[in-house]
């Protein structure tokens, strides 16, 4: 173990997010600080991107509102996200999902991904 995995090490999160992975939709959980007080705000879209490694990975997570594209990139180990839960699974075949920019309605949907364990009937 190097030097710098143990510093890192201590900015890694205790509470791990559920996995996820691009082209996922998901709802990042967020707090916001106003003052004093703090509240949690939802930010729910589709991963596009994810970068990075160890304490400074990121994703980016991109939205419609009102006709305009909204990107925010958040750090995975941040304080700042509460929670994430991933509403459903996209199926992709690339590692980042930048061409969904240009793309506007029903053209940005994803496949969805079925469960791919096998079952067994009997």
């Amino acid at each position: 173990m190097h030097k710098h995995d143990h510093i890192e090490k201590k900015h890694l999160r205790k509470d791990p997010l559920p996995k996820f992975t691009i082209g996922d939709t998901v709802d990042v959980l967020v707090k916001i600080v106003e003052g004093d007080k703090e509240r949690i705000q939802t930010f729910n879209g589709t991963v596009i991107a994810m970068r990075g490694r160890g304490a400074g990975e990121t994703f980016t997570v991109r939205r419609i509102v009102q006709d305009e594209g909204v990107e925010r990139i958040f750090p995975l180990n941040s304080p700042k996200i509460a929670g994430l839960k991933v509403k459903r699974s996209g199926k992709v075949r690339r590692a980042k999902l930048t061409y969904l920019r240009k793309r506007t309605g029903k053209a940005t949907r994803l496949v969805e991904r079925m469960n791919t364990t096998p079952h067994t009937s009997g």
